[in-house]
């Protein structure tokens, strides 16, 4: 091990700062495309559904080429950090575009075109992103020290992001949207959103230490069951409670409960990433970085996909209506306000994606077999005989569809869910405790099987 494995904070941030700005963009897609489409644009949960799904398709399709072409190419600004800008920026710039309704009350049928055009040219776009970052962080550095540094560097600054964009977003769209005048902030939902991703700031710097102390699965086999104690739960109270007044805020204490134990439990998920390559290098003798972070982007995609399909399919089976405007908790459904708060945190994204590409030079040397030209034969014969890949491949799809499905129905459950019929409030409360509990459940039996 030598010195260039080591690296200086300002690297070490300028890395971070990478996810940071994804998750000022992506995670708002995740958390509130959905109410955004269903409750502002005024499209039907089932079509919201489909065009999810067929974002999935087209990225199932794109996710291998993207990874391809990245491994096989050797850009003068940098293998991987030239995709920060050449992708990063037009990334930023489609996440407004998502939440932009350029048809007003008028446009049927072309809401539904136009959202699910930008919707899948933004999700193509961060999966270049994606990729290649991924990959970055592998190219920066062999020390497994050093990488648990770095990962733990990347999910604070993400979770920081995560949670601007969890509670500040209904914040921004309620300001924007006259709740200064007439109407009040949406504090609960704010808060109930933010209390999602609080628990990064308290437990994630403690993360390499609870590593070495519980290892990898133990990590996970430890937090796990907390996550499921918190969606039991919040099941419960908003059953005999509802999610007013005082029970509001037993609600807001389980939902920290539940958020810490999915954010400690799936926090060290990506440090796994660079143990699968390293071990592929072991077996091949080439270090296919973009290859290996294309096959976990395939998969942790297809866990949010199902995480965003299932929500739509749920309100629509369930007969979900949009909240009536006079409820105090309701989210804005002026989408001026709605734009005019993705463009803020796609300016500030923008430029932490500046910062990164700044900083992030990369650092390992790719030898002649690593640029030769990739095919997607290559990545489906390192799905095949990567075990450990294709072990931790399940679990992103497990993990994520559950992270998924909780963070899409998030905005749901405190905007007025006492005025659903009991149905549809039976279906808010499944998509946040009881599905996100399934997947977690499942993804504690894929993890015991993982071995480097």
């Amino acid at each position: 091990m030598g010195e260039v494995d080591k690296l200086c904070w300002k690297v070490r941030i300028g890395f971070g700062a990478g996810d940071f700005a994804q998750n000022l963009v992506y995670p708002a897609a995740a958390m509130y495309l959905l109410f955004f489409y269903t409750d502002v644009l005024g499209i039907a949960p089932s079509a919201a559904a489909a065009i999810f799904f067929a974002a999935q398709i087209v990225d199932f399709v794109w996710n291998p080429f993207a990874g391809a072409f990245i491994d096989s190419r050797s850009p003068r600004l940098g293998r991987y950090r030239t995709w920060l800008l050449a992708a990063g920026l037009p990334l930023t710039a489609l996440a407004v575009m998502c939440f932009w309704n350029p048809f007003g009350e008028s446009g049927g049928i072309l809401k539904t075109v136009y959202a699910a055009v930008t919707y899948i040219a933004f999700s193509m776009s961060f999966t270049l992103v994606n990729v290649a970052y991924g990959a970055l962080g592998a190219s920066l550095s062999r020390d497994t020290d050093e990488i648990t540094v770095l990962t733990a560097v990347r999910i604070f600054l993400a979770n920081a992001a995560c949670l601007a964009v969890a509670a500040g977003v209904p914040i921004l769209v309620g300001t924007f949207g006259g709740a200064l005048g007439d109407r009040a902030l949406p504090w609960r939902t704010a808060i109930f959103m933010g209390l999602g991703m609080l628990p990064s700031f308290l437990f994630l710097p403690l993360l390499p230490w609870l590593r070495r102390k519980l290892g990898t699965r133990g990590l996970f086999y430890a937090f796990a069951p907390v996550a499921v104690v918190g969606m039991a739960a919040l099941y419960i109270l908003s059953r005999t409670g509802g999610t007013r007044s005082v029970a509001s805020a037993w609600i807001h204490a389980a939902q920290f409960v539940k958020a810490t134990g999915i954010i400690v439990a799936t926090g060290y998920m990506w440090a796994l990433v660079p143990e699968v390559i390293g071990h592929s290098e072991r077996l091949t003798g080439r270090r296919l970085s973009a290859v290996v972070n294309s096959i976990m982007g395939i998969f942790f995609r297809l866990g949010m996909a199902v995480g965003k399909i299932l929500p739509g399919v749920v309100l629509a089976w369930t007969g979900y209506r949009a909240a009536a405007p006079e409820e105090s908790a309701s989210l804005s459904s002026d989408p001026r306000a709605w734009l005019a708060t993705m463009g803020v945190f796609a300016l500030v994204a923008a430029a932490a994606l500046v910062f990164s590409f700044s900083q992030t030079k990369e650092r390992i040397v790719s030898n002649a077999p690593d640029v030769s030209p990739v095919g997607i034969g290559e990545i489906w014969r390192e799905f095949c005989r990567n075990r450990p890949l294709r072990v931790l491949a399940l679990f992103f799809v497990l993990a994520f569809a559950m992270m998924s499905v909780g963070n899409a129905a998030g905005a749901y459950f405190m905007n007025g869910l006492e005025s659903q019929s009991p149905l549809a409030q039976e279906g808010v409360r499944w998509l946040v405790c009881v599905i996100p509990a399934i997947f977690i459940s499942a993804a504690a039996l894929v993890i015991s099987r993982y071995r480097v």
